[in-house]
């Protein structure tokens, strides 16, 4: 029998359409096209689909808008990634550009440009005994990946560089 249980099997296709998307909303969020998507995969025809989900919405339990507000929150802070890498995930989870739009904009440059700076801060000392190219290199590839803009990425690491240069002043060229 498939992971659905007898519950989903049979009956109203509303009821099991219910039962589907709050067991999915119980452990983690989902915006209404997750939900959309794991009721097509179920067979579930679609006006029923789209009434169910319509009726999550009326009540709260579907809210695309607080969704990628809390995504942008926690990705940010937990996971130190900028506007534009937060807006790519957000659009692979189905949200609307106009949400997403909103969502990314809680994050102003200047507090994206001091996560930016954390992030080097704490790879900083790992890199260590490299030539300052590769350093460079590494640093803003980090910040890359996370979605940062290259310009802001080059001026945070040459920023860290040089600061670190300036507390190892009489030391080799290494920084030893």
């Amino acid at each position: 029998m498939s992971r659905a249980g007898k519950g989903e099997s049979r009956g109203d296709p509303a009821e099991q359409a219910r039962a589907i998307c709050l067991r999915l909303l119980t452990g983690t969020p989902r915006t209404r096209k997750q939900l959309a998507d794991a009721l097509r995969k179920r067979e579930i025809p679609e006006d029923v689909a789209d009434e169910v989900l319509s009726r999550f919405e009326e009540v709260g339990l579907i809210n695309d808008s607080a969704f990628a507000d809390a995504w942008v929150e926690s990705r940010h802070h937990g996971r130190g990634l900028a506007r534009r890498a937060l807006a790519r995930e957000l659009r692979t989870k189905g949200v609307d550009s106009a949400l997403i739009d909103d969502a990314v904009a809680q994050l102003d440059s200047e507090q994206e440009e001091a996560t930016a700076r954390e992030l080097v801060a704490r790879k900083l000392r790992a890199t260590r005994g490299l030539d300052r190219e590769k350093r460079l290199r590494r640093l803003a590839g980090m910040l890359a990946r996370k979605g940062y803009p290259e310009g802001m990425a080059l001026r945070v690491v040459r920023q860290a560089l040089e600061e670190e240069g300036e507390d190892t002043e009489g030391l080799g060229d290494d920084g030893f």
